[in-house]
């Protein structure tokens, strides 16, 4: 998939409906649609429900888990959801050009199929300071932010949930 493409609340509604949502992430959980009752809301309709997920660690099973989470909310509230995840500390490397710590294969298709979904990603600044990186060495869809610590709070005070492992 290219960077380039945009995010389309049409097709997030087909696949979530079809219980197929980021097949790529390679979660060992299944992929089954919930029956939980989607909740879709018209094309540029204001969502219902805002996360933002904190990542900050560099374990895969850690970051595997908070994929799986995104997608698993998706599936359950379809476009009604807006999600952020703020990556700093060592679980930046998931949104950079050429991470600094591992990321597996999937956890990179998992990331940026997630973003096609409309999953807004922000990238740290004083991570990227403390590496000696600049905001160029995020990948194309990611936000920058000046702070991480700073950008969950913001959100929160905004109404946003705040989920974090």
């Amino acid at each position: 998939m290219s960077d380039a493409r945009k995010f389309n609340p049409a097709r997030r509604r087909a696949i979530v409906a079809a219980g197929g949502v980021v097949a790529a992430v390679g979660s060992k959980a299944a992929l089954a649609h919930s029956g939980s009752g989607l909740d879709l809301t018209f094309p540029g309709q204001k969502a219902k429900h805002f996360v933002v997920y904190q990542l900050n660690q560099s374990a895969h099973d850690y970051q595997e888990h908070i994929l799986s989470s995104v997608q698993a909310l998706l599936r359950h509230y379809g476009d009604t959801v807006h999600i952020v995840v703020t990556c700093f500390g060592p679980g930046i490397s998931v949104v950079l050009k050429k991470p600094i710590r591992p990321i597996t294969k999937a956890t990179r298709q998992g990331v940026a199929s997630l973003k096609d979904y409309g999953v807004e990603f922000h990238g740290c600044g004083n991570t990227l300071r403390t590496m000696h990186l600049t905001r160029t060495a995020l990948l194309p869809f990611v936000k920058y932010v000046p702070m991480g610590a700073a950008d969950l709070m913001e959100l929160q005070h905004k109404g946003y949930a705040y989920i974090a492992w």
